[in-house]
């Protein structure tokens, strides 16, 4: 599927429109979430048949708290479903899960799922799933740059620039992560939405006006084939001839 002059290994989703599909159908936003995580049970599917390896989704965000308590409420009980119901079968499939955003704030028992998840499926190898929860870009740069500040100070070591940027990437919440190729959104909305910031920085963006729980296989296979038509030049001038 993807183009072998420059393969993708890491895609990156920001799951948009549960809302609007929920709405749609004369139904609550609490359909459309839950909707949501059979999507991602097949994007799950749909990239280990595509042989990704890293696939990344923008479960909960920072500024998701600001959303009314009821569907916070909601999207938290989702959450305990999600992690209940498929750990095992990420497990079985030889899935690894890798939860990023800051913990505080969660409810412990979630925490606790979290943590035990990480655990049973740490060695596991055909793909690594990343969840982002809690998260915000702004934050994470943030938070970063003062572990870096404080790191330093205490070492008393001045960095140059090329060892700064490696020091700070290695602080970041998704060391050991390659930075996306891709990055989608569906429902058809044009923004970043604070995610992923710093590795973003030369992925590609692909916006698909497919609301997120009709998102199928066949969208992310249209995602990839648009990315490897792309001339991916990293700040450089294309070659000719």
């Amino acid at each position: 599927m993807s183009d072998s002059s420059h393969p993708v290994t890491h895609v990156a989703i920001i799951m948009d429109g549960n809302g609007r599909w929920a709405k749609s159908r004369g139904l609550p936003r609490t359909a459309g979430h839950k909707q949501g995580i059979e999507a991602s049970r097949r994007t799950v599917e749909a990239v280990r048949d595509l042989n990704i390896p890293y696939l990344t989704l923008f479960g909960f965000s920072t500024e998701n708290w600001n959303r009314p308590k009821e569907e916070v409420n909601e999207l938290m009980g989702l959450l305990r479903y999600y992690l209940k119901s498929e750990t095992a079968e990420l497990h079985k499939n030889n899935v690894k899960l890798r939860v990023i955003g800051h913990r505080k704030g969660l409810a412990d028992d979630i925490v606790t799922m979290i943590e035990n998840a990480e655990r049973l499926t740490q060695d596991n190898e055909a793909l690594t799933l990343c969840i982002a929860l809690n998260y915000g870009g702004r934050q994470e740069i943030l938070h970063t740059a003062q572990k870096l500040v404080e790191d330093q100070i205490q070492k008393g070591v001045a960095l140059s620039q090329g060892e700064m940027e490696e020091a700070f990437e290695s602080r970041l919440m998704t060391v050991g992560l390659p930075d996306p190729d891709i990055l989608i959104r569906t429902s058809g909305e044009q923004r970043i939405s604070n995610f992923l910031l710093w590795q973003c920085a030369y992925t590609e963006f692909v916006f698909l006006d497919v609301l997120w729980p009709d998102f199928a296989k066949k969208d992310l296979e249209q995602a990839v084939i648009e990315y490897t038509s792309r001339d991916r030049r990293f700040g450089g001038i294309k070659k000719i001839g």
